[in-house]
């Protein structure tokens, strides 16, 4: 059981720390309170982001 628990602790701990570095990143950049609002929710799925970015660079 030990095992199971400690084995998503890395990817954890880096979507915790990417988490909190887009939130800082999306909520600088807003303009006013409903942009720092969806900078919040933005910075919550910022894996997807990343992962569009990387995809369409490939494509060209």
């Amino acid at each position: 059981m030990k095992d199971d628990l400690h084995k998503g602790a890395h990817q954890s701990a880096v979507y915790g720390l990417g988490l909190i570095g887009a939130a800082v990143y999306f909520i600088s950049t807003a303009t006013g309170f409903w942009g720092g609002v969806v900078g919040f929710l933005k910075a919550l799925v910022w894996p997807a982001f990343l992962v569009f970015e990387l995809f369409k660079s490939l494509a060209g």
